[in-house]
Order: C-alpha cells, then structure tokens, then sequence
C-alpha cells in the first residue's frame, strides 16, 4: 500500500500473485477467439490502457529539480502500453519481441528507467536515449524479448523507475491450453415449474493441452460432470439440468474454470411455467365411520400434459415451512445432546472409563440430525392415510388417490394436506373431513316416570339397553353424586353390548327422601364422547292415612270427672307406618287429678284454691300414644280427658309420623266445663264441690258451699 509521500513502502509479494493471475471471465467462443491471436495480433487488438501497479513512493527532491507535479499520486508520471506484456501462440526456441510504450504524463520533462530481473527468457532492450528525459505527452519506447523453451506459461515483470514512483509492468506468456467448445448459450425455452429438463452437450477438447476443468452454475440449474479431466482432440457429453421451483424467468452462469487459471461462462436461460395439473377436487368428504372400522375415498390427479408427474402429499403448504420444521428438530435434538453430554461429562468424573463412550454418544445424535435433514416430510397422520404417497402420473393420465379415514374417537376430524407435484408451482391444497362414530347405544325410552311411591318402599323397574351400531359397546355407569341418586341401584353396572343386542338394566328404587324428583343416570361409552343417560321422575310421599272421625267431642266435662272418647287411625298405604301421637297444647305438668283422688288423699291441696304454680297439668291421655300400624291396616285410638282447668276446650290431636315429618295429621278436640250435676234432693257436702237440690216443685238448684 502507498501510506506517505517520499517513503519506501514496499507491495506484498502475493498481492502482485493475485494480480497477475486475475482473469476477466470470458465466453467460449471469445476464449477460443482470444487463444488462437498471435502475439502480433493479440497486441493489435489491445485497446484497454490501465493505471500500473505502484509499489513504491520516491522522495523526487533526491532526482528532479521540479518537485511538483500535475498528475496525481495515484497515477503513476509514465503511462504504459500494453498495461500487461503478452506472449502467445509460440513455438519454444523462437524469439518473440513486444515493444513497451511508456508515456509522459506530466507537463514537465521526466526520467523513467526500466529494469528487467535476469531471466534465460525475457530480456529487455532499451532505447538510445534511455539516459535522457522525455518531453510532455511523448512516449519512450522498450523492447521485451521472449525466448521460450517450452510451450508453457511464464511469469515475470517489468519495474518502471520514475522520478517519483516505482510502478510494475506484468509479463506474461501464454502457453498451451485446453479449449472446451461449450456454447456461448444455453436456451432452455419454456419448461414446466418443479420439472427437470435436461440439455445433454457433446463438449470436445479443441486445445494444446489437456483440459483440466470444474464446471459450476448456480440454482435452479445443474451440470454433470462437475470436474474431470479431457484429453486433446476428445469428446465427452455434459449434462446440463434445469428444475426450477419458481415460475417465471431464470437466468444463471455455467463457469467452466481451468487449471491454467482461465474462466469461461456460458448464459443459461431458462423460463418456468404452470402446467395443466390437477386435482379432480379441493375439498374430501369421508361418510361417517365408527371407530375401530375404516372408510375410504378417492381424490383423481389429472395429467393433461406432456411430462412424467411426480407427486407427494405433504403435511407443510410450502417448502419454508418443511425446512423450519426441520430446524426446530434439529435444534431440539442439539439441546437434547447438550443435556445428555453434561449429564455424561458428571458420570466421567467419577468413572472416567466411560469417556471412551462419548463418540458413541456424539455419533448417535449426529446420525439423529442426518435423518432428520434428509427426511422427504412425505404426509403421515394415524387417523387420515393416503395411499399411494408418492408416485408418477403419465402424461395425459389420471392417477387415482385413496384417502383411508380410521377414527380413534368420536369426533370430526378435519386435515389439510397439499400435492407437491411436478408442473405445479404451489401445492395443490386438498381439505379432508371425516366424522367418527362410537358404538350407537339408546335406551327404550329417555324418561321413566315412577309417578307417587310411598317412603321407604322398595320399587322395581326395568329399561332395555339397545346397540343400534355396528360395533361392540363398552359401557359402565357414571356413580350418581346426589344423595337421591344413591337409592338407586341400577345393574348390571358395566357391561358390553354386541351389535344389534340388547342389555337389561334392573332397576331398584328405595328413598327416605320425601319430594318430587328429578335424576339423570349416566352410562358412559367406551369410544362416545357423549353418554347415554336415562333421565328418573318421581315423587316420593308419605303414607297415607286418616281417622275415621272428624273430631272428639267430649261435650260438657266436670272439674275431676274423666271423659273417654274412642277414634279409629287407618293406615290406607302400602307401607307401615310410625306414629306419634300428641296434644302440643296440652299443659305440661303432672297428670290432672281426678275428684276419686281428691276425695281419697286429704293431704292434697283443696280444688278451691287450683293448681299451684304456673305449669298446667297435663290433662288429656291417649292410649296408645305411639306405635306401627301394617300397611292398609288399623288402630283404635282411646282420648280420655280429665279436667283441672276451668276454660272451654278447643284443641287438636296430632300426629307425628317418624322418617315423614311432624303433625302431618291433626284431630279437633273439643270440650266444656260444666257446673258438677246432682242427683237427689238433698246436698252432699264436699270440699270443692257444688251442692244441688230439688224443690217440690221439681225444680233444680246448685250452688257452691264457697262461693
């Protein structure tokens, strides 16, 4: 590199190599063209002058008395011609001359000098005035001889000294070479899209010297053979393929490099199109299919052009989307090997004999990531299959394509998949839906209506299980979650039904729950999203019964003097029943006294003055007061009232049934308190009670001794 002015900045050697051994690429027929000049007419043709190479800055106070100059530094004062000196076409042991032109470009007179490093095959021949300056704008012209030995390349070069640079002049002769005759183009014309169309080329070897070559192009072409060896004056055929994926224009290079350095280029060109590929539909409808069976249909691709079809259903609608599939595999598998290789790198520390596995650790899971990208990602689904996956259509044929739908559950299943196909551009999308169908179970009927059941009663019931499907039936009973749901018992409980058969299920029904009912029964099946169920109405009452008197009425009662009336409680249901029977208005205190008491026992406190304290004595019994009565069965019912308590009575008999509810039942009581009657004409005195007598004109008169 050139960093300042008036130092000696020396040029790396291989820079001047790649230099000198840079070639602009050339076509064939313009290679050819090129290798068969002469020198004499290869420097005819030279038109292109280009700025030397300098290698070196001088200090030009140290040689010229003018130290500035109008050209600049990146040129150099002397412009040559040629710009590279150039021998070929020769035959070794003959002398070669090319003249070398330098021209002053400064508007001053300047000095150059040429010097030629000693070789047995240049040599350089100066002017006569070579010691003298050259005048503005005039050239100074040298002489290169060549003198070869062989037909092979030489290498050398000319240093040009200015007053104010050291600049180079290549020298480079042209020996044998190997010439391929390919064409300058290659036309493909118009070619279906993701279609290979090969051109085969008879390519010989038209040179002096056998060709060692490479051949490269870029995508959507390719060339085979891409690196041998031709002899000279042979012939071999290179095969030129174009498959495109991309409609529309497409042009590339074919390079063919030689080992002597050259590169030729041939224009590839190539135009892609749709063609008449299809399918018969876009969208698949399987019937209906119960699991463990299989159904199929078939989709029809349609050739109607003149190329071998080539078709894979994917799962992915464009390549991109199959490469990042790959590469999300990929890069699980690499953290999968990471994790696995710090795991082993912690079990080697103890056991360091378990390094040598390390390879076979590494070797798997590169095996593992080969597999992956060079997976085709051909469609593969366990519930839709496609038969056949990949195949062939011939020109101006259908293919037939079989859709296998196998249902795991009871379902709609929908899938796109996509034909990448040749002569097709994008892939033919073709939608696939499918319903599965699990075992057909119904009952005989959906509701069963018990109607009124009595509590505790125990009822029976049947309902048919039907399988109205074309596969066996698995079915078990959901456990009910109510507290209702549990007096039911249903068998079986489980159980399997073969198609067109028919299962039993036993009904039991027991509730100590009162009230109307509502209960869902559910069976779920093996295969069926949804259960069969069996919906329960009821209501569950308690028993009924009645006494066969609207009231007891006992009338007019007397202060001590016990009254019984009689009842009949008839049991009218199925079921026994439980009663208790009271008088919540009744007092609460010790049984009422009866006058036969009173009068017996004198340490009791005299009627006159009542009851002590403010409990009310309990003045009615009922016998029985509790007990069962059969189902449609009876009891007689014996109400004995005893008074203690001036007041009129109106109350009521209830009855409690156990496991239904409390005063379900109520009986009017009824009754009076009345003056104690008498008898006789005369009066009885006793304490508490009235004295009654009769005149003589039959009339009757009470009154109290107290009052």
């Amino acid at each position: 590199g050139l960093e300042q002015r008036g130092k000696k900045v020396p040029l790396h050697l291989s820079l001047v190599t790649r230099l000198l051994f840079c070639f602009p690429l050339l076509t064939p027929s313009a290679f050819l063209k090129e290798m068969s000049l002469t020198t004499e007419q290869r420097l005819a043709s030279t038109r292109e002058m280009r700025r030397p190479q300098i290698i070196q800055l001088l200090d030009m106070s140290e040689t010229s008395h003018q130290k500035f100059s109008a050209v600049d530094l990146e040129q150099s004062l002397f412009q040559p011609f040629p710009s590279e000196v150039v021998f070929q076409s020769y035959v070794p042991c003959e002398v070669y001359e090319v003249p070398l032109i330098l021209r002053n470009n400064d508007k001053v007179p300047r000095l150059v000098k040429v010097v030629l490093e000693s070789s047995p095959y240049f040599k350089l021949i100066s002017p006569s005035d070579v010691c003298r300056k050259v005048a503005p704008g005039m050239p100074s012209t040298f002489r290169i001889l060549f003198t070869p030995e062989e037909n092979k390349d030489y290498f050398h070069q000319l240093t040009c000294i200015t007053e104010r640079e050291k600049f180079i002049v290549p020298i480079r002769a042209i020996g044998a070479r190997a010439i391929l005759d390919f064409p300058d183009q290659l036309n493909f014309s118009i070619c279906p899209v993701k279609y290979s169309t090969q051109k085969t080329l008879l390519v010989r070897n038209i040179g002096n010297r056998e060709a060692r070559y490479c051949i490269s192009t870029q995508s959507p072409f390719s060339v085979n053979p891409s690196i041998g060896t031709l002899g000279i004056g042979d012939g071999m055929q290179v095969t030129v393929e174009f498959h495109p994926l991309k409609t529309g224009d497409h042009f590339r290079s074919l390079i063919v490099h030689y080992d002597t350095g050259e590169d030729i280029h041939t224009s590839l060109y190539g135009a892609a199109v749709d063609v008449n590929v299809r399918l018969d539909r876009n969208s698949l409808t399987v019937e209906k299919t119960y699991l463990t069976l299989s159904n199929h249909r078939s989709v029809v691709i349609h050739n109607r052009s003149e190329i071998i079809a080539h078709f894979q259903w994917k799962a992915f609608v464009t390549q991109e989307e199959e490469d990042q599939q790959k590469l999300r595999l990929c890069c699980m598998l690499r953290r999968q090997e990471e994790d696995e290789m710090d795991y082993f790198l912690e079990e080697c520390r103890v056991d360091p004999t378990l390094r040598e596995r390390l390879s076979l650790l590494s070797r798997s899971f590169q095996n593992q990531r080969a597999k992956v990208q060079g997976d085709s990602m051909l469609f593969s689904n366990d519930i839709f299959t496609i038969e056949p996956v990949e195949g062939d259509v011939w020109p101006n044929s259908s293919a037939e394509i079989n859709v296998i739908f196998k249902p795991r559950e009871a379902r709609l299943y929908q899938q796109m998949v996509y034909c990448n196909i040749s002569g097709r551009e994008t892939r033919l999308p073709l939608r696939i839906k499918g319903e599965g169908i699990g075992p057909q179970l119904r009952f005989s009927f959906d509701q069963l209506d018990i109607g009124k059941v009595f509590v505790g009663s125990t009822h029976s019931y049947e309902v048919i299980l039907f399988n109205k499907g074309a596969i066996d039936a698995l079915f078990s009973l959901v456990p009910p979650s109510t507290a209702l749901g549990s007096c039911f018992t249903l068998l079986p409980r489980e159980g399997i039904i073969l198609p067109d058969g028919l299962q039993v299920i036993r009904i039991s029904f027991s509730s100590t729950i009162l009230g109307k009912f509502t209960e869902e029964f559910r069976f779920s099946v093996n295969g069926s999203p949804e259960p069969v169920t069996l919906t329960i109405r009821g209501c569950v009452i308690g028993p009924t019964f009645h006494f066969d008197i609207p009231c007891l009425c006992f009338g007019d009662v007397s202060f001590g003097f016990p009254r019984t009336l009689s009842c009949r409680l008839t049991n009218t249901s199925l079921v026994p029943m439980t009663f208790n029977l009271r008088i919540p208005e009744d007092g609460s205190g010790e049984p009422s006294v009866t006058s036969f008491v009173q009068m017996s026992d004198s340490t009791r406190p005299s009627w006159r003055r009542g009851a002590q304290g403010h409990v009310k004595p309990t003045e009615f019994t009922i016998k029985p007061c509790r007990g069962t009565i059969r189902s449609q069965g009876l009891l007689d019912i014996q109400v004995t009232l005893c008074s203690n308590t001036v007041k009129r009575y109106e109350l009521a008999l209830v009855v409690d049934v156990d496991g239904v509810g409390k005063e379900v039942l109520a009986l009017l009581l009824t009754a009076r308190y009345q003056h104690f009657p008498c008898s006789s004409s005369s009066f009885l005195s006793v304490p508490g009670l009235q004295f009654c007598k009769t005149s003589a004109n039959g009339n009757r008169q009470c009154m109290d001794p107290w009052g």
